[in-house]
C-alpha cells in the first residue's frame, strides 16, 4: 500500500490500472510558476513538494511509501496553467491549435525509509488546426475547466490530438512506466 499525495480522479484511475493499493492524501502546495524555471525542474519541484507534504502528514501512521506527481502543457517553453475559465481555454487551444507542445509529466516518491525518488517523463503532442467551432464545442462541454493546456486527453479532446509521440498515461498527468520503475522492489519498512 502506498499513499498518494493528489484527489485527481486520473492518477487514480491510473493506480487502480496497475493494481497498487492507495489511500489518497489531500496536500496543500503551492503550485504558481515564475515564468523563469524550466519546465522540467518545475514539474520534478512540484512532484516531491507534494509527497513531502503528504509524508509529513502520515508520519504518526504506519510508514509507507508516499507518491506525488505533477503535470504541465509547455508551449515554446512556456508553461500553460490549468484553464480557469472557458476563455482561458479557447485561448488555450488556439494556441495549441496546429501546433506540437510538450507535457512535462514528473513524479516523486519518498519510501517507507524517508528516501526521495523522482522521475521525469517528457512526451510531444501533436494537435492539428482546430477551427474556432471545435474550440467552441468543445469549451461548452465544460471539460476543459481545471485541465493543464485546457485540454483532456481521455476525453473529448483526444480528437484533437494528429498524434503522440511518449507516455499516454503521462498525459493524463502519472506517467505509469516511471511510477512503476520507482515502486519496483520499494521497501514497505
Amino acid at each position: 500500500m502506498i499513499y498518494l499525495a493528489s484527489q485527481s480522479p486520473r492518477r487514480r484511475q491510473l493506480l487502480e490500472q496497475i493494481g497498487v493499493e492507495y489511500e489518497t492524501l489531500k496536500v496543500e502546495v503551492d503550485e504558481s510558476w515564475d515564468g523563469k524555471e524550466p519546465a522540467d525542474r518545475h514539474v520534478l519541484r512540484l512532484a516531491l513538494a507534494k509527497a513531502r507534504a503528504g509524508w509529513n502528514q502520515v508520519q504518526t501512521c504506519a510508514p509507507a511509501p508516499v507518491l506525488g506527481a505533477d503535470t504541465a502543457v509547455v508551449l515554446n517553453d512556456n508553461i500553460l496553467g490549468k484553464a480557469d475559465t472557458v476563455d482561458q481555454a479557447r485561448a488555450m487551444l488556439r494556441q495549441l491549435s496546429g501546433r506540437t507542445h510538450q507535457v512535462h509529466s514528473a513524479v516523486a516518491l519518498i519510501d517507507a525509509r524517508g528516501r526521495e525518488h523522482s522521475a521525469l517523463n517528457v512526451s510531444n503532442v501533436i494537435f492539428r488546426k482546430l477551427t474556432d467551432g471545435e474550440i467552441d464545442g468543445y469549451c461548452a462541454t465544460g471539460e476543459p475547466l481545471g485541465k493543464a493546456g485546457g485540454y483532456a486527453v481521455q476525453g473529448r479532446a483526444a480528437v484533437f490530438i494528429e498524434r503522440l509521440e511518449g507516455s499516454y498515461s503521462g498525459v493524463m498527468g502519472l506517467p505509469l512506466f516511471e511510477t512503476a520503475q520507482l515502486l519496483k522492489g520499494m521497501p514497505i519498512n
